[in-house]
């Protein structure tokens, strides 16, 4: 039996007195693309953080890739995630400072990769998302839709098991967004990738093998579009 890529188990969360979650049990299997939707503040982005190890469970099990992150020292589970788990987030998140080629190279500079050997890498998938021309710039004199170009290319370039995206194309028009959608779609199918995509547009969700809808906290149904 092929191991799931992800597997929630009864999970709950709570910010103080607001609960985001309410048992929520998920599966997904490697190369699967799943798109998690409903109103705002349903708790889709809790779920995906709680699912790549960025927030910890209150209670329920999260396994990543086979690994159970309760079980993990935090040291653990951040390499865990910055190794077998891509993340894409509504505005990117670049650091501010460094180049694109740099940005891109981080995680694998961060898990001791030659520096030349990591930018050669980075710039590879700044072509192959269509920045390269810009790899030598920094996120502030580029646009929304370079850099989220640029934060897919990060998040896939360690050649994860799966891959996070939280709402990628909600600060993008609607040009921008379809070409976010074919690169995280096709990006990751190169390496086999499982997609999880949290998204409040139907449209994105519909690129999806499966969809499932959160409401208050708990899921309200699931549908395979595949």
């Amino acid at each position: 039996m092929t191991e799931l890529a992800l597997e929630l188990i009864r999970v709950e969360y709570a910010y103080r007195r607001d609960v985001a979650l309410r048992g929520v049990s998920l599966q997904v299997r490697p190369g699967e693309v799943v798109a998690v939707t409903g109103p705002s503040g349903c708790g889709k982005s809790t779920l995906l953080h709680c699912a790549a190890g960025i927030l910890r469970a209150q209670a329920g099990t999260v396994h990543l890739v086979g690994q159970n992150l309760a079980e993990l020292p935090e040291a653990d589970r951040t390499r865990l995630r910055r190794t077998q788990a891509g993340v894409v987030l509504q505005f990117g998140q670049l650091v501010p400072d460094l180049s694109l080629t740099d940005n891109v190279a981080l995680p694998l500079l961060l898990e001791g990769h030659e520096r030349e050997a990591a930018r050669r890498a980075a710039l590879g998938w700044l072509e192959r998302v269509g920045v390269a021309d810009d790899a030598a710039a920094t996120p502030s004199e580029l646009s929304g839709g370079q850099n989220q170009r640029a934060a897919v290319a990060r998040a896939l370039v360690t050649g994860p098991a799966i891959v996070f995206a939280d709402e990628p194309t909600g600060s993008l028009d609607t040009h921008a967004g379809e070409q976010i959608m074919e690169l995280l779609l096709s990006s990751a199918r190169v390496g086999g990738s499982a997609l999880v995509i949290v998204t409040h547009d139907n449209l994105v969700a519909a690129y999806a093998d499966r969809e499932v809808r959160l409401r208050d906290g708990v899921i309200q149904h699931e549908v395979s579009l595949s």
